[in-house]
């Protein structure tokens, strides 16, 4: 392995996106089971990539998501409902992020004084 090949793989590390975690590892990171995250996996809220053997990798970004479903089902909201929730919350702010760009772009310079 050459010097740049393992600088590249420790950069992934910081990278939200790379999907550093087993499904083991994973649950013990946010402390839940296997088949929670499987199950949310089902309910389409986060989408595992696979290793080349075939095996579920998880992401920093996806944990976060995943940690968020895991407390309102704590908090006794069903599986299907948590993911929803969470979908539409990401939805929301996402488009809200928009409308203020938008906002900002549209009132040009000199605007609001």
């Amino acid at each position: 392995m050459t010097a740049e090949t393992r600088r590249t793989k420790i950069d992934r590390l910081d990278d939200d996106d790379y999907p550093a975690y087993t499904t083991g590892r994973a649950a013990e990171m946010i402390n839940t089971t296997p088949a929670f995250l499987r199950a949310i996996g089902e309910a389409r809220l986060i989408t595992p990539l696979r290793s080349e053997g075939g095996h579920r990798r998880y992401s920093r970004y996806q944990l976060r998501i995943a940690a968020r479903a895991r407390d309102m089902v704590d908090q006794g909201t069903p599986i299907e409902a948590a993911c929803r929730i969470v979908i539409l919350e990401d939805q929301l702010e996402e488009a809200l992020r928009i409308n203020e760009e938008l906002r900002r772009t549209t009132a040009g310079p000199g605007a609001g004084d």
